[in-house]
C-alpha cells in the first residue's frame, strides 16, 4: 500500500478547525470551505452572517447581496498554517454586480493550494511527485423583499485533488461536489440609540448542503461541511456628524453533518440528526460526549470606523475544548480611499503550538 503526503498534510489541514481529532468538522470532508474569506470579517472574530455589506456575503450571507448596488471585486489572500511552514496559501476572488429591479449577482472563486507531496511505495522508496490542491467556484443571488427583509442562495462547485495512485485495490481520484446556501437577512429601520441613529441586523445562512465527497468508491462518502450559521449585529453613530461609527456583532456556527464508522447520514437527514448528542475520540482510547450546546461554536467582534476612511477590528472565536478547541483572539485594520480598500487581520491564539498562530489574511477591495 502507498503512502500519501498529501493526506498528511490534509489532516494537518484538518487542524485549522481541530485543536484534536474530536472536532466535529473532522468528520466532514473539503475543510477548507470553512475558512472565512475576508480580512475585514476575520479582523472581527470571524462575524460576518450579520454585517455582509460587501461582495463576500458570498460566503458569509448571500441575502446580503440584496442591500447592495454597484459593483465590487475583492481578492484576499493567506500564507496558511505558517507555524508548518508546509508552503500552503489560500486564495479568494469575489465579485458582486447589482441589475436594477432584478437583483444583486455574486461569484466567487476558492484556492488551497497543499504544494507538492513525494509519493512512496510501502517501504519508503519514492515514486514520483504530485500536487495537492482544492477549488471552489460558484454564484449567488440576493433579492430584497422590501425595505427589512431579504432572501438569498448560492450554489457551488467542489473539487478537490489530494492524491493519486491506490490505496490497496481502490484508485484514489479527485472528490468533487455540488453545495447550495439558504440565506435570509432582515435590517431595521433607523432608530435613536442614546440620542445618536443607529440599526439593528440579523442575519440566518445554510451553507454548502448537498452530497457527499468520495476519493475511493462510492460507499466511502464523507458530508460537506454544511455550517448553521446564524447572528446579529449593531451599529452607531457616535457623532451627529456621522464621522464616527462603531458596530458589535456576534454570530453562532454549527457543523450540520453526522458521520461514523457506519457511514455518512445524508444531508437533509443529517439537518435533523446532528442536533443530537456525539460521541467523538479525543485522542489516547479516550472518547467525549458532545450535547448539542458544545457543538455550538461562537464568535464576537467590533469595529470602528473614522469617516468611512479608517477601521480597527477586534474579536474573539470560541469552540468547545472537546469540538475542536479553536480559541483565539483577533485585530484588524481597513482603509478606504476613493474606490479602493485594503483590509488586514491577524489571529493571536492563546497557545503559542495552536496551527493557526500567526495566521495573516490581506485584502484588495475595489469598487466601480
Amino acid at each position: 500500500m502507498k503512502k500519501y503526503l498529501a493526506l498528511i498534510i490534509f489532516t494537518a489541514f484538518s487542524l485549522t478547525f481541530a485543536g484534536n481529532t474530536a472536532a466535529q468538522v473532522g468528520i466532514t470532508s473539503v475543510p477548507f470551505l470553512q475558512i472565512e474569506p475576508d480580512s475585514r470579517a476575520a479582523g472581527m472574530g470571524n462575524t460576518g452572517v450579520a454585517i455582509a455589506d460587501n461582495a463576500s456575503a458570498v460566503f458569509w450571507n448571500p441575502a446580503g447581496l440584496a442591500f447592495q448596488r454597484g459593483t465590487q471585486i475583492s481578492i484576499t489572500h493567506s500564507e496558511w498554517l505558517p507555524k508548518f511552514n508546509a508552503d500552503l496559501f489560500y486564495d479568494y476572488l469575489v465579485g458582486k454586480h447589482h441589475v436594477k429591479n432584478i437583483g444583486t449577482f455574486g461569484a466567487h472563486i476558492t484556492y488551497l493550494n497543499l504544494g507538492e507531496q513525494i509519493r512512496t511505495n510501502e517501504t519508503g522508496i519514492e515514486q514520483g511527485r504530485f500536487n495537492s490542491y482544492e477549488f471552489a467556484g460558484g454564484l449567488s443571488y440576493g433579492l430584497q423583499l422590501n425595505e427589512n427583509w431579504s432572501l438569498g442562495t448560492g450554489v457551488r462547485f467542489i473539487y478537490s485533488s489530494l492524491a493519486d495512485g491506490q490505496v490497496g485495490q481502490q484508485k484514489i481520484n479527485p472528490g468533487s461536489s455540488i453545495g447550495v446556501d439558504i440565506a435570509t437577512m432582515f435590517k431595521s429601520n433607523r432608530f435613536l440609540f442614546l440620542g445618536q441613529e443607529a440599526n439593528i441586523n440579523a442575519g440566518l445562512n445554510l451553507s454548502n448542503i448537498g452530497p457527499g465527497v468520495h476519493y475511493t468508491d462510492n460507499a466511502q462518502k464523507d458530508p460537506l461541511p454544511t455550517v448553521l450559521r446564524f447572528g446579529w449585529s449593531f451599529t452607531t453613530e457616535l457623532d451627529k456628524e456621522g464621522i464616527n461609527t462603531l458596530t458589535i456583532a456576534n454570530d453562532v456556527s454549527k457543523v450540520m453533518a453526522r458521520s461514523d464508522s457506519t457511514g455518512s447520514d445524508g444531508p437533509l437527514e443529517a439537518l435533523i440528526t446532528s442536533w443530537s448528542s456525539y460521541e467523538r475520540e479525543i485522542g489516547d482510547g479516550r472518547t467525549a460526549t458532545l450535547n448539542p450546546i458544545q457543538q455550538f461554536m461562537v464568535a464576537s467582534g467590533i469595529e470602528y470606523w473614522y469617516n468611512n476612511m479608517f477601521a480597527i477590528r477586534g474579536g474573539y472565536y470560541f469552540e468547545d475544548p472537546n469540538n475542536g478547541d479553536r480559541q483565539f483572539f483577533t485585530v484588524g485594520a481597513g482603509i478606504r480611499y476613493d474606490f479602493i480598500g485594503v483590509d488586514f487581520s491577524y489571529i493571536a491564539t492563546l497557545t503559542n503550538d495552536h496551527p493557526l498562530a500567526n495566521t495573516t489574511r490581506f485584502g484588495l477591495l475595489l469598487n466601480f
